[in-house]
């Protein structure tokens, strides 16, 4: 008794100590493991963790952190977590903490939680408890079938399959695994489970497709239940890798947990049932046929409860024989409604049809309250993103359609497809409904981290913000699409030309963790990588479409500071050089074959009118120039995964690359580089092939030729937009992009405006698609060279940032914001002619490096004032940097 009276006495003394000691200022939240918030299934074994620390004092930072994690939450404890005490660890780390602990399985669950100690040696409280769970890995995990309805050749419905079970005994978790081959929704009792939609992501079906796992322990109930998957086909279209005919197909596994062990509760097989939901599939998922949803109201079961299920009809499902394949769980958040509005007019075209104007291009779904409707009155509901010369509505490109039951209260809303537009043209409608009763719903993958950016220029702010909103409308599916209505594909080249500009604005691991993957599917056995990912068929493209893989898994780690990219799919990086070495001839890559994947032959494209971008001297000076970034790159990721050797031969690779490009492409009497367009020669340039002593006079040739052949205008397309940003930026040449932004004629930004974009188009011209990846390249420079934001490659995630505004006649402030890793950044400067101040909110765990774009008479930092004029090196916190002129 006495030993354990001395026991508690002590515990109670230990605990007082703490409780009357220092507190850490620094609050730790922002949990996720795997960039993820709670996931309920990852799809490895050993997962990292990361948080955000936020603190009011200036200079804090975490020196320390403490990790538990326990398979119940009663054990999360110091004295019992019983899966991993990392105890006190040495460290400023808290993005991307290795789990340690005992080793993990399918199936999986455990929570989590951190403390922090600070510099002073005070710890923080513990953060609020986080969970994760581990996906179902293996073939053996699953025990469940396929299944499918059985419909007539050609017919493409969006089928119920629904299935009575009985549970006797509620688990703690219960935890539903479901892997569908097409879209699907789930309904538990009557209710929708979660508020995802057009779920799963994209992956590359004859490879792999994706599990999704939800948490529906507060929809089962003890007894009788009721379980629907509503199915639609998505990208599972008859006739595309991997995709068995009859389609959509699923197979679904409950699993209950109790006392820490996991039993199987439910899964798909032969005795679940089948219907028709009234739902069909239109358009056969290739461009310009992505068609839409028919949907017959007679047939709508108006819920999904057991006494509606009970009063229809069902048949028996068919087991399906699927080829074998990865099913992996996804690793991208799942897409959601983000935003809905109304339309802002209405104008009759005929007695029954009528046109509604969103206001702005979007997209996802449409809900539609309908008037009094006929039975058997068939609607259809057109969709154009803009209208034509004559200002008319640009009929039947893409549809849906409502056939009415003649009941009160009749609406349509999409389920399994999505429509990208701004006007909606409702026919057969002798009425037209309130502007209230449509509804635009932007549907987009539910990441998070928006940057802002605002200046004293209101042109720059409007082109600013059409880039911004239109990565929104691009960024759906795990995957970032050229154009969402007419190709829905994850071109290399648009990502290539977007990707430093979307890592800029938005918070993308997981996104870039799903699409990295599909272009790891993709390779071919020769190392031949296509132009998309995934690779539905064949489409356009050149070496910086195939090369994705290199240089966007790159700026996944400078940008987030995540390295699994580059450490997991390296092989694939130097394969795919191994292919290009095969089509180099003379040290310089030429053309290469056509294949039954891949077509073209690209340099730039979509330049402006009367640029010959099919020029081979161009293709050729622009495609080697993209080799020597990937071997730049190459060498960079190397030393970081410690391949000394590798790095070496990548070193030489791109010394003797840029030297053949200068020798070959450069004529000296012209201090010109190939046919002389702003790429070929900025190109040369940005990859230090051109040498030291002649790139003054390239860069005069460039403004020269920007002011005399291009009227002061950007004369690029998609390759050329991010070179030239990058150029600009490295080489503080904001005036010269400023003064072609500027430029309202064709082609330009604000030619875009003001002829009413809301979103970026595809060509300068406004040919084909009015919402597009071609263009958005630029974004990254309002960050980077107005806000002065870069990131530090050799401290990537924003762990040090450098700081250096470039200051542009004509713009008198700026405010940035870029939501990092580690918290918000924020930069806001103003200048007047005495006097520059800086504003700067850098968050805990960064550090940052202050280039002062002035030359200041004094500098204060806080109304302190400061011996260092030029250069600062700054701690977390809120400063004010006041510099007198």
């Amino acid at each position: 008794m006495k030993g354990i009276y001395l026991k508690v006495l002590f515990a109670f003394i230990s605990l007082l100590v703490v409780s009357c000691s220092t507190r850490s200022s620094l609050e730790v939240d922002g949990l996720q493991c795997e960039n993820l918030n709670e996931p309920l299934g990852i799809d490895n074994t050993s997962p990292h963790f990361s948080w955000v620390l936020n603190s009011k004092e200036q200079g804090a930072e975490q020196t320390a952190y403490q990790i538990l994690v326990a398979s119940d939450k009663k054990y999360l404890s110091e004295g019992k977590a019983d899966l991993w005490n990392s105890g006190k660890m040495e460290s400023d780390k808290s993005n991307g903490i290795l789990y340690q602990g005992s080793p993990l399985s399918s199936r999986s669950f455990s929570y989590w939680k951190v403390r922090v100690w600070d510099g002073e040696g005070n710890v923080s409280a513990w953060s609020e408890p986080a969970c994760f769970g581990v996906g179902l890995l293996h073939p053996e995990d699953w025990t469940a079938r396929y299944i499918g309805m059985n419909q007539a050749e050609g017919q493409m419905e969006s089928p119920l399959f629904r299935k009575t079970f009985q549970c006797n005994t509620l688990g703690e978790k219960m935890l539903l695994h479901v892997n569908s081959l097409g879209y699907h929704e789930v309904y538990v009792n009557g209710k929708h489970v979660g508020d995802a939609v057009l779920t799963p992501a994209v992956s590359q079906f004859d490879k792999r497709s994706l599990i999704v796992t939800y948490d529906i322990s507060e929809l089962v109930r003890k007894g009788s239940n009721e379980i629907v998957f509503w199915l639609g086909k998505g990208w599972y279209r008859d006739g595309l890798p991997g995709v068995v005919e009859g389609g959509p197909f699923v197979r679904a596994q409950l699993e209950s947990r109790d006392e820490g062990d996991w039993t199987t509760v439910l899964v798909t097989d032969d005795s679940w049932l089948a219907r028709k939901s009234g739902y069909v599939s239109a358009g056969n998922w290739r461009p310009h046929q992505f068609g839409g949803e028919v949907v017959t109201a007679s047939e709508l079961l108006p819920d999904l409860t057991a006494s509606t299920l009970n009063s229809v009809e069902w048949e028996k499902v068919k087991v399906a024989s699927i080829p074998v394949h990865k099913a992996t769980p996804q690793m991208a958040e799942l897409n959601r409604i983000q935003k809905e509005f109304h339309p802002v007019s209405c104008q009759a075209s005929g007695d029954t049809a009528w046109i509604f104007d969103m206001g702005t291009n979007f997209t996802g779904w449409t809900k539609i309250k309908f008037p009094a409707l006929a039975s058997g009155q068939k609607i259809r509901i057109s969709y154009c993103d803009f209208l034509n010369e004559e200002g008319q509505f640009r009929d039947r490109l893409y549809e849906d359609y409502y056939i009415a039951s003649g009941k009160a209260g009749e609406s349509f809303v999409n389920k399994f497809n999505y429509q990208a537009y701004r006007y909606l043209k409702l026919t057969n409608l002798s009425e037209a409904p309130a502007l209230t009763d449509i509804t635009a719903c932007l549907v987009h993958t539910d990441y998070n981290g928006s940057a802002s950016f605002s200046c004293s220029d209101e042109d720059l702010n409007a082109i600013h913000d059409m880039i911004h909103y239109t990565l929104r409308c691009l960024t759906l599916g795990g995957y970032m699409v050229d154009c969402p209505q007419i190709e829905r594909l994850g071109y290399g080249g648009d990502g290539n030309a977007s990707t430093q500009t979307v890592q800029t604005m938005y918070n993308l691991t997981p996104l870039y963790m799903n699409w990295m993957q599909a272009w790891a599917d993709c390779m071919r056995e020769d190392g031949g990588m296509p132009h998309t990912a995934p690779n539905p068929y064949m489409a356009g493209g050149g070496p910086y479409w195939c090369g994705f893989i290199i240089t966007a898994s790159w700026a996944t780690y400078v940008n987030y500071g995540d390295s699994r990219l580059i450490e997991r799919y390296y092989p694939y990086m130097q394969k795919w050089l191994e292919y290009v070495d095969k089509y180099t001839v003379n040290g310089l890559l030429k053309t290469w074959p056509n294949t039954d994947y891949r077509n073209w032959y690209l340099g730039d494209w979509a330049t402006p009118t009367g640029i010959d971008q099919t020029n081979p001297l161009s293709v050729d000076v622009v495609d080697n120039c993209y080799i020597s970034v990937c071997y730049q790159t190459m060498c960079k990721i190397a030393n970081v995964l410690g391949k000394e050797q590798d790095k070496q031969a990548y070193a030489a690779k791109y010394k003797d690359l840029n030297a053949l490009i200068h020798k070959t492409f450069y004529d000296s009497g012209q201090k010109s580089y190939a046919t002389g367009t702003q790429i070929d020669l900025i190109y040369p340039m940005l990859v230090s092939a051109t040498p030291e002593d002649e790139q003054s006079d390239v860069r005069n040739t460039l403004y020269r030729v920007t002011k005399d052949r291009f009227n002061g205008h950007l004369a690029t397309g998609l390759v050329g937009i991010p070179v030239i940003t990058e150029w600009a930026v490295k080489n503080k040449q904001a005036d010269f992009i400023y003064g072609m932004l500027k430029k309202r004629e064709y082609p330009g930004y604000l030619y875009m405006l003001d002829n009413g974009a809301t979103t970026t188009w595809e060509h300068w011209n406004g040919e084909r698609s009015h919402i597009h990846n071609c263009y958005n390249g630029i974004g990254s420079w309002f960050y980077q060279a107005l806000g002065g934001i870069n990131p530090d490659e050799a401290n990537p995630g924003y762990k040090h940032v450098f700081i250096q505004p470039q200051l542009v006649k004509g713009i008198s402030w700026v405010n940035a914001a870029k939501e990092t890793p580690f918290g918000m950044l924020e930069v806001k400067w103003e200048k007047t002619d005495v006097s520059f101040t800086l504003d700067l909110s850098i968050p805990v765990g960064c550090k940052a490096t202050v280039l002062l774009p002035v030359k200041a008479k004094s500098v204060s930092i806080n109304d302190v004032k400061s011996d260092k004029l030029d250069q600062l090196e700054m701690q977390s916190g809120n400063y004010r940097i006041t510099c007198a002129l």
